[in-house]
């Protein structure tokens, strides 16, 4: 009798199991299908060069391009995060980013969150210490694709988007991306010319 209820249990728990991992590998489907329409628009292949008045993290601006910030760090995968100042989100995610910018360089996109001055001062409220580029009206932000906030895009040391997120993303996806877009060649790359 024990043997019978023991074969039982484990019958009910395979297949308990199978449906669990088909409910899983369906979720997962979902949120990949979900995340690459909300990521349709953002930029693939070469960085845009863009001009950008960024605020360093003493606060001072200085006007410079996507290609002169990403020189400061050659060799290195970049991450430009899009943020802004009403965007509740990304107030969630500002610790994650924190900790990011504290082993990678990290870029904030402010979109239409005020004037270098408004943009300087919540950054010091909210102790953000990386460098942000201030887009008052969203048009750096349109031309790069993005029309929701917080948006991630990583770019490799060749200047290339490998990523592009949209929407919460945890800080383990980030710094999985900013490795793999690091230490993985893209495939293109490989390919003969």
């Amino acid at each position: 009798m024990l043997k019978a209820l023991a074969t039982r249990a484990a019958q009910s728990l395979r297949k308990s199991w199978k449906q669990h991992l088909a409910t899983l590998a369906l979720a997962w489907v979902a949120i990949v299908a979900v995340d690459t329409w909300r990521t349709r628009d953002l930029p693939q292949g070469p960085a845009p060069d863009v001009a950008l008045v960024a605020i360093t993290s003493a606060g001072a601006t200085a006007p410079t391009t996507l290609a002169q910030w990403r020189a400061q760090h050659p060799g290195q995968a970049v991450a430009v995060h899009f943020w802004a100042e009403w965007c509740s989100i990304c107030k969630l995610e500002e610790p994650s980013i924190a900790s990011l910018s504290a082993d990678w360089p990290v870029l904030g996109v402010a979109m239409q969150s005020g004037n270098a001055e408004k943009v300087a001062q919540v950054q010091r409220q909210r102790s953000m210490v990386w460098p942000t580029a201030v887009d008052p009206q969203g048009t750096l932000s349109r031309s790069w694709g993005v029309r929701a906030v917080p948006a991630l895009l990583v770019i490799d040391a060749h200047g290339q988007v490998r990523f592009a997120t949209s929407g919460y993303t945890p800080e383990w996806a980030m710094r999985l991306r900013l490795w793999w877009a690091q230490t993985v060649p893209q495939w293109s790359a490989m390919l003969p010319k």
